[in-house]
């Protein structure tokens, strides 16, 4: 296929106060043909680093991440997107595997999944919560959207999905403070959402439903074998789930007082 046939990929990108990482994001996307930035009014450099990386950056209200991805993916020139959050760079062999299916003009699907690594605590992720990962981030957006449910997005695909195997490398928590803020918000996040679906909590959501989410991955999914920051993680996984359970118990119970 010649260069001027050949699909053009955009890159999508959301931002909120990220001047220490987003410059990093932007380079690992330097063979797409574009690089879409959507910024919730940081308060740091963030917008002004993006724009010298050559990004075109939009500065929009926070609607909340489904919301967010699916705007800025509405924002791009070209219709096959590649989309990262700024904590995330693409590898050499991912890049590489993107460009041979770009050369080839994205053959017989309609999306590709990649396998992510994170970084936590000075070590690389390799077994238990956050491996294999797998993330669809490559696709065509006449074909695929950004869904799923506050904070947890995903894109749903009407159509084939390819698996690639070079890696998006993630960087997702600067220090364990931050890592824990984030659960915070998440699972009221959560909390909110599921609350407004009609879910109720129930005393063995908050009792057993984060051992099993210990269990599986500590043990099933082996995350003993990344030492002290598998059981960490375990542990705040599980966490993650009783946090989110008690938050929607109160919201219920709070709100049938005051009803």
């Amino acid at each position: 296929m010649s260069s001027a046939e050949r699909p053009r990929i955009s890159a999508c990108i959301i931002t909120f106060n990220e001047e220490d990482r987003i410059r990093e994001c932007i380079e690992s996307l330097a063979f797409c043909d574009e690089v879409v930035v959507v910024d919730s009014h940081s308060v740091d450099e963030t917008r002004r680093i993006a724009a010298d990386c050559g990004a075109r950056v939009i500065e929009r209200d926070w609607p909340g991440h489904v919301a967010q991805k699916e705007f800025t993916i509405r924002q791009a020139e070209h219709d096959w997107v590649l989309c990262l959050d700024a904590d995330e760079r693409i590898d050499d062999d991912l890049r590489g595997e993107i460009l041979a299916l770009r050369d080839a003009g994205f053959p017989g699907k309609a999306g590709w999944r990649m396998p992510r690594l994170s970084f936590y605590m000075g070590e690389w992720v390799r077994h238990g919560t956050w491996r294999p990962d797998w993330n669809l981030r490559l696709f065509d957006r006449r074909r695929g959207y950004w869904g799923g449910n506050n904070p947890h997005d995903r894109v749903e695909l009407d159509g084939p999905m390819g698996t690639l195997k070079g890696q998006i490398l993630h960087y997702p928590y600067r220090t364990l403070a931050e890592h824990l803020s984030t659960m915070d918000k998440y699972t009221t996040t959560m909390a909110q959402g599921l609350d407004a679906r009609g879910k109720r909590a129930h005393v063995l959501n908050v009792i057993v439903n984060p051992w099993v989410r210990f269990v599986k991955y500590y043990f099933l999914k082996r995350g003993f074998l990344d030492g002290w920051r598998g059981l960490v993680m375990a542990y705040l996984a599980a966490q993650y789930v009783r946090t989110k359970y008690i938050k929607l118990m109160v919201l219920q119970r709070v709100g049938e007082k005051t009803n």
